[in-house]
């Protein structure tokens, strides 16, 4: 039990220290337009910071060698990073280090309060799993539009960038709109964000089917408890599957021995290699 206390420990530590980050540079931001910025510390906007800006300007840096603006250099290498990261693991980025994600989780642990045993299960599975292919959907649209106009069409709609900039008056009213929507269907749904509309998420769910890290599951082990499939906060019936290839997985390792599964060596985070079956 300590041991699965310590492991959530650690990635409860990893997404604090990156939302605490992240904030502190967006409100470093401000205070550096104002002239009064803190040295140590980053002043860059959050266009800057978010690897989609990468991926929302690839067409225009192979047509026009230049970036859509507002976009920075250090988007297309966070880009690069975040790739890296999810050919090893997956979109262990959704799962441990995106703030947003991590704000949808928080608030999660709210709503499982309110609603014990009903939270998250408010959507029948027959229409959930039709609703997760809206974020290619929303992916889509992003590049096409981004492309067409070359302007940063996102920022306009992006409740991220209205979390974090919310005092600066430089976001849109729709951003505070989707904002608002997602902190409220939260309660009712784990990472409603991350599961229907989140465009980067769409992106990095890709890797899920060529990882060379993947979650698998030994049958010969495994007791048939289900613990795994109550701790995936993506819904996924991990219970009945050897190997998680669903694009929806974040690699938060809930669902792992480490964390929820009773019998040691049996859900695991290992090389596919490893996996037979």
């Amino acid at each position: 039990m300590a041991k699965k206390k310590k492991a959530r420990r650690i990635r409860s530590a990893v997404q604090i220290a990156f939302f605490i980050l992240i904030a502190l540079i967006a409100v470093n931001h401000s205070l550096d337009e104002a002239g009064k910025s803190i040295p140590v510390l980053s002043s860059a906007s959050l266009h800057a910071l978010c690897p989609l800006g990468g991926v929302v300007s690839l067409y225009q840096y192979f047509v026009s060698g230049t970036f859509v603006r507002k976009i920075h250099e250090s988007s297309f290498i966070l880009m690069w990073i975040g790739f890296g990261i999810a050919v090893l693991f997956g979109p262990a980025f959704c799962g441990w280090i995106c703030p947003f994600g991590t704000l949808q989780e928080w608030l999660g642990k709210l709503g499982k309060k309110i609603f014990k045993k009903k939270y998250n299960k408010f959507i029948p599975s027959n229409l959930d799993k039709y609703l997760r292919y809206i974020r290619y959907i929303v992916l889509g649209l992003i590049l096409y539009l981004t492309a067409v106009s070359g302007t940063l069409i996102f920022a306009d709609f992006d409740p991220y960038f209205a979390l974090f900039n919310f005092w600066t008056g430089e976001v849109a009213r729709a951003a505070f709109i989707i904002l608002g929507a997602v902190v409220l269907l939260s309660l009712f749904v784990e990472r409603p964000f991350c599961k229907y509309a989140c465009p980067y998420g769409a992106v990095l769910g890709i890797f899920n089917f060529f990882r060379i890290f993947s979650i698998k599951r030994n049958a010969e082990t495994c007791i048939n408890c289900s613990a795994c499939d109550k701790a995936c906060p993506m819904n996924i019936k991990v219970s009945d599957k050897k190997k998680i290839k669903n694009h929806q997985c974040i690699t938060c390792l809930e669902c792992t021995s480490e964390n929820s599964c009773p019998v040691e060596r049996t859900v695991e985070l290992t090389s596919s290699k490893e996996v037979q079956g």
